[in-house]
């Protein structure tokens, strides 16, 4: 049962204020490239606890800020903030005690991811050089309904499995990566390729997708860590442009030139 707290509203601000703005950005910005909508969520770990950033629940995605987010601990306590959390807290709390490798959740109900779950004989494939992330494969949660228990976070936990992603039939989909920025940018890539696989399948074509040589030749030129910096600069600065992120987020968002040179080529 989720227990709210009656702290002062707000995150606590030196540790965790970094992650409510990060939090805030990137829901903001997948709302912009309409990956969220009016529900899902973005959470982020807290380094050395057991417990993570996330959104108060009722709030629009559109408008969120680092003030409305909340810290929740793994009994789905909140600790700081004022506020419910997502009613489908479960998600973010079995998924991040099941993988410490994971910093960061996202439950987004992309009506491309919920396609691939409602059509017999199709699986979502890797096919654009970008899903190579995806290569493990995206095995698919067979619970339609909303996760609000323990048990069915515990078995979506179960059906992602070591992978980074997981459908959720009828329902959308759970993304995981190593930070905020790369799990925004894995979203952006992972609508793209779902857009082309249905492209293909439109044009009544058999889709073709990447084979394991080719998976192993791209990943042999991956630039991982330079290439969300890249793209994150980019979204965060068109974000800033079009009104979709405050002014003020610009500088604490922006990565550093440091953080945009390449050390290799590949």
């Amino acid at each position: 049962m989720v227990m709210q707290a009656t702290r002062k509203t707000g995150v606590a601000p030196q540790a965790n204020d970094t992650r409510a703005l990060e939090a805030a950005a990137a829901t903001r910005m997948l709302v912009a490239e309409r990956i969220l909508d009016y529900s899902g969520h973005v959470s982020i770990r807290i380094p050395g606890q057991d417990a993570f950033v996330i959104q108060i629940g009722s709030n629009s995605r559109a408008e969120v800020e680092p003030e409305s987010m909340l810290v929740v601990d793994f009994d789905g306590k909140v600790l700081e903030g004022r506020g419910q959390p997502p009613s489908e807290i479960p998600i973010h709390i079995e998924i991040l005690k099941a993988r410490p490798d994971v910093q960061a959740v996202l439950h987004s109900h992309m009506e491309l991811a919920i396609a691939f779950t409602m059509m017999e004989g199709v699986t979502l494939q890797p096919m654009r050089a970008r899903a190579s992330r995806w290569k493990s494969g995206i095995p698919m949660d067979d619970d339609p309904s909303h996760i609000k228990t323990t048990e069915q976070g515990q078995t979506l936990a179960r059906s992602l499995g070591p992978h980074h992603a997981v459908l959720m039939r009828a329902h959308g989909l759970t993304l995981v990566a190593e930070s905020p920025q790369a799990l925004f940018i894995d979203a952006v890539h992972f609508k793209e390729n779902a857009t082309a696989q249905m492209q293909a399948l439109q044009a009544g074509a058999k889709p073709l997708p990447l084979t394991d040589a080719e998976i192993e030749q791209i990943e042999k030129m991956e630039m991982r860590d330079w290439h969300i910096q890249k793209l994150w600069n980019y979204y965060v600065r068109k974000g800033l442009k079009e009104g979709v992120l405050p002014d003020e987020w610009g500088a604490p968002l922006i990565p550093s030139a440091d953080m945009l040179t390449r050390d290799r080529t590949y």
